[in-house]
């Protein structure tokens, strides 16, 4: 049996008298990702933590319809059932004349986004359109399914939108209705993207929208009971300087629901990097997450590149679709405008691993992750890793000193190797993982060659 790290009773009393000041955090069975540091005490040897980046895969829509163009923007795409919608504002050209419209685009059993003909507005003396509105909120309409318990059946659909914020309503996603003559939302700078949902972790309908602060493009947030009363703006707090977000695109992370991540569009308005452009700036995304809606940890360097296409390189381009799905067992998606201001404008899907925004990597010498003490309820615990052919991954659970715990602690037989999203780890001493739950504990990972995405502990 291999041995744990030699342990001095002096060490062992300096780290425990180290965190004795932050009580053990409660994970409870909630799946621990490694986006922020909540849970990360140590990083030894060649472990760090490494943000990763999506794969581009192929192109699902192009807005180059009657009512779209060119500078069509502010996309939400919501599934349900066999039916995929995208949701958009519809403009022109670089000089095109037509007004603003919303638009849809739609998608059935997974097939090619499709402009559907809803005979809702008319356009050029025609309703043969796929527009679906054109009032006050039309400018950066962004619709939501309501999750909300006892929501009703006329109101399954909800949406904000303008340049101060109106709650919208529909049965069908198709036909909206205001549900207030007046905005509900006035404190803040709305020429953006801005989204509502319901946030079932808190209880709450919010809403994260564009404000400025220190002159700069931020995200401010309000919350409600009822869609229709709001409360009072709140900055959102980050653990870095300010930069211009011009978007935010927050949602609730589809395995866990109370993280909520964030892909704002990193806007750097000074810089122009195509010579006779219709206007300066260069975008990206960025990554970021909250635990609490308020405060959030967010990555410096850049989630999405804008990469070697020139016409990713214009000002407005690379931001985020509101969306985060799983599409296959292995696989989720996100999505991103590409060539704004260009007639190739075109909405492209990437890929990661299901919860692999971030992992805890280690390369062949090897590395430790120490978390932070926590409690958990459950008697298993699951990893979602990924090692070489040559790799692996061992874990013990140790107790709030750091110590391991009998029965719990590394073995040669115990390590892991290969792909998995969930693996349940066995110790082939025995130990008993739920006789320790609601006690405080730590987890220590030895890694090689490795990378680690995710834990949770079940039932």
């Amino acid at each position: 049996m291999l041995r744990s790290p030699a342990w001095s009773i002096a060490s062992l009393l300096l780290l425990a008298a180290a965190t004795a000041a932050q009580p053990p955090l409660d994970i409870g069975s909630r799946l621990e990702l490694f986006i922020d540091d909540a849970l990360v005490d140590e990083l030894t040897g060649s472990a760090r933590r490494v943000l990763h980046h999506p794969e581009p895969r192929e192109v699902i829509y192009q807005p180059n319809g009657p009512a779209e163009g060119a500078t069509s923007a502010y996309y939400t795409l919501l599934r349900e059932g066999n039916l995929a919608r995208l949701y958009f504002r519809g403009t022109g050209d670089e000089g095109a004349s037509h007004p603003e419209f919303t638009c849809v685009a739609e998608s059935i059993d997974g097939g090619p986004f499709t402009r559907p003909e809803l005979g809702l507005v008319e356009f050029n003396g025609s309703t043969a359109n796929n527009i679906i509105h054109d009032g006050v909120a039309v400018h950066n309409f962004t619709p939501f399914i309501d999750t909300r318990p006892g929501v009703p059946a006329d109101e399954r659909y909800k949406a904000v939108g303008g340049r101060q914020l109106y709650p919208l309503a529909s049965a069908d996603g198709l036909h909206w209705r205001q549900l207030s003559d007046e905005p509900v939302i006035t404190d803040g700078a709305f020429d953006s993207q801005n989204v509502a949902f319901w946030d079932a972790a808190r209880g709450q309908y919010v809403c994260y929208f564009r404000t400025f602060q220190e002159g700069m493009r931020h995200i401010g947030r309000a919350t409600s009971d009822d869609f229709l009363h709001w409360s009072p703006t709140e900055q959102l707090r980050f653990n870095r300087p300010p930069e211009q977000l011009y978007t935010n695109n927050i949602l609730p992370y589809f395995r866990e629901p109370s993280l909520l991540i964030g892909m704002p569009a990193r806007f750097l308005p000074q810089r122009q990097k195509l010579a006779n452009h219709h206007s300066p700036g260069v975008s990206d995304a960025l990554l970021m997450v909250s635990r609490d809606g308020l405060n959030f940890h967010r990555w410096a360097e850049a989630f999405l590149q804008p990469g070697p296409d020139p016409r990713n390189w214009g000002d407005r381009t690379n931001y985020p679709v509101w969306a985060l799905e799983q599409t296959s067992p292995t696989e989720m998606s996100v999505y991103w405008w590409e060539h704004y201001r260009f007639p190739s404008l075109a909405i492209r899907r990437g890929t990661l691993r299901i919860d692999g925004f971030v992992s805890v990597q280690a390369g062949a010498d090897g590395g430790t992750l120490l978390t932070r003490p926590f409690t958990y309820t459950g008697g298993r615990l699951q990893l979602n890793y990924a090692t070489s052919a040559a790799g692996g991954l061992r874990v013990e659970v140790c107790d709030e000193a750091g110590a391991p715990l009998p029965g719990l602690a590394l073995s040669a037989e115990q390590e892991l190797f290969g792909n998995v999203i969930d693996e349940t780890v066995v110790w082939p001493a025995g130990g008993d993982l739920a006789a320790h739950a609601g006690q405080p504990v730590r987890l220590r990972f030895h890694l090689r060659d490795a990378d680690l995405y995710s834990f949770r502990f079940v039932e």
